[in-house]
């Protein structure tokens, strides 16, 4: 038998170093602390359990099992992220471009659509109550702080007097005519929280990434699931292809032509598909297509980003699989605005992030997209000339800047006074509390629900929180880290001053607009930590302030 050398006294003190013994004193601790986990968790799944069903009783009495079977989920999910608020805030991302096949498939009641703030508010007051306990800002960066509260108060001011004014004076009616069943405050309020609402992602994503490893998982998670939405997005298309599912093919007259929940297709909401008219608006995994078509130009940036920052050539790989999984659902999803900004936005990252000069990074990477790409066009030639000759059609039939300029006209004649006409008026959401008018481009809706000085308010805070973020980016030496920060500072100079349709009070633009804009924050401290664990000297100073939740 062959003898086995053994191994030196050199190399066990090696081996020794890399894997460091825990004394008894260290492992008692461990365990404890892992007990007093599993006790407060069964404690907590307990309570909240019989909390939710006694409510969940009756509630069924009162209103059925529709009502009752959310409520029974929510509360539970509303305990769940008030103590373990980093899991809901990752939870929460997850869930908002899936929320739509979601709503769709447990049922569609207006409640759904707030689902995913179940897992946002709660984990919000726990950063909250976390940060006055240790004396940390939740609203970040400092500078924003003074335009959001001067468009704040604005915003109380509209809801207090203009709202509130619709609220004890309804409008008069005549004799035969029913008075709208309208509750104007609630409306200001639902308003309000899509207006301003998810501000405060900026502190929670900021203080939810503690180190490299957190920022490298939040990338890669976004990566997965923009690789999920787009395989459901073309499974989708693929299905309607076939004729698994029949979309509005069959239907008649104007019908051909909308969008409509009837149709949808096992993911998703309401869709359009009639190709022997040469029309398909597909919505992906969300509500509705205008929606999956924001979650594609916003992904566009996300999967750059990675694709070509991460420090694994497996992330890289699949970071350029995402990017080029979002060409092709611009392709057939049938948008025009996802086919038209798609590649410019890709484009306009290549020149701003420069890594169109980084030849030995981006020539590989490019032909693999160019690849991938061009085997998604010789597959479907037709499907991509159709898609081009639609947006070219459509562009010359309706020129987006007089659409704008029409909208801006149209509601600056309607706007009741310097605080508009109420919040939530022009607010898709808000019209099962009242009459709201459909508003399609952002900036127009703004200076309809707050005025003038809303819109300008407005104008001020996202100005603000754009020079913030380039100063930010600009400072990061890191380059990985800096490419990636320039690739969300241009996402956020994008959306900033974008005013075609309304992504920033939709999902899921909402939500990312406000929560990568912290992560542009955050990476400037990582860059810092970056730099301390280079130079040992510089241990000594001060550690950029964590919170620990």
């Amino acid at each position: 038998m062959l003898k086995t050398k053994p191994k030196s006294k050199k190399s066990q003190k090696q081996n020794t170093k890399e894997v460091p013994t825990l004394s008894l004193k260290e492992r008692l601790t461990q365990k404890r602390k892992a007990a007093q986990a599993r006790k407060e968790f069964t404690s907590l799944l307990t309570a909240a359990t019989f909390g939710s069903v006694f409510f969940g009783i009756i509630l069924f009495l009162v209103g059925g099992i529709k009502v009752a079977a959310p409520a029974v989920l929510g509360i539970l999910i509303m305990s769940f992220s008030y103590k373990y608020p980093r899991q809901a805030l990752y939870a929460f991302l997850i869930y908002v471009p899936f929320g739509g096949t979601i709503t769709y498939y447990v049922g569609n009641s207006p409640v759904l659509q707030l689902a995913k703030d179940s897992f946002y508010i709660p984990a919000l007051i726990a950063f909250w109550q976390t940060c006055n306990k240790q004396g940390l800002p939740l609203i970040l960066p400092k500078a924003i702080k003074t335009p959001l509260f001067i468009l704040l108060g604005l915003c109380l001011l509209t809801l207090l007097f203009i709202n509130g004014g619709q609220q004890l004076n309804p409008p008069t009616v005549g004799l035969l005519q029913t008075p709208p069943n309208e509750m104007p405050i609630g409306m200001g309020i639902l308003g309000l929280k899509v207006f301003l609402g998810y501000v405060p992602l900026i502190g929670c994503a900021y203080y939810l990434i503690r180190n490299k490893q957190d920022f490298l998982f939040l990338s890669r998670l976004q990566v997965v699931i923009i690789l999920i939405c787009c395989a459901l997005g073309f499974i989708q298309y693929l299905l309607l292809l076939t004729g698994v599912c029949e979309g509005t093919r069959n239907a008649s007259g104007d019908d051909l032509f909308r969008a409509t929940l009837d149709a949808r297709c096992y993911f998703g909401g309401s869709l359009l598909y009639s190709p022997s008219q040469g029309v398909i608006r597909l919505p992906g995994t969300f509500v509705a297509p205008w929606q999956w078509a924001w979650f594609l130009i916003s992904s566009t940036f996300f999967a750059f980003a990675t694709g070509f920052t991460d420090p694994s050539l497996l992330w890289r790989l699949l970071g350029l699989g995402s990017l080029a999984s979002v060409f092709i659902n611009a392709v057939v999803s049938g948008q025009r605005i996802a086919l038209a900004l798609v590649p410019v936005c890709f484009v306009i990252l290549l020149l701003l992030t420069g890594q169109i000069r980084n030849l030995k990074r981006f020539i590989p990477m490019g032909l693999v997209l160019a690849l991938m790409l061009g085997i998604a066009m010789a597959a479907y030639p037709d499907v991509v000339q159709e898609r081009i000759d639609s947006l070219f059609g459509r562009w010359e039939a309706s020129p987006p800047q007089e659409f704008i300029v029409q909208q801006f006209e149209e509601n600056w004649r309607n706007v009741r006074g310097p605080l508009g006409s109420g919040l939530g008026r022009a607010t898709n959401s808000a019209r099962a509390l009242g009459t709201t008018k459909l508003v399609e481009t952002y900036y127009p809706k703004v200076l309809y629900e707050v005025g003038i000085l809303g819109l300008l308010g407005f104008v001020a805070l996202v100005t603000t929180l754009t020079i913030s973020g380039f100063k930010t980016y600009r400072s990061i030496k890191n380059r990985n880290f800096r490419t990636y920060a320039a690739a969300l500072w241009v996402f956020i100079l994008f959306i900033s001053y974008n005013t075609y349709y309304y992504p920033l009070d939709v999902d899921p633009v909402a939500v990312y607009y406000w929560f990568f804009a912290g992560v542009l924050f955050k990476l400037a401290v990582l860059d810092k930590q970056e730099q301390q664990n280079a130079d040992p000297q510089q241990t000594t100073k001060k550690k950029p302030f964590q919170v620990k939740v």
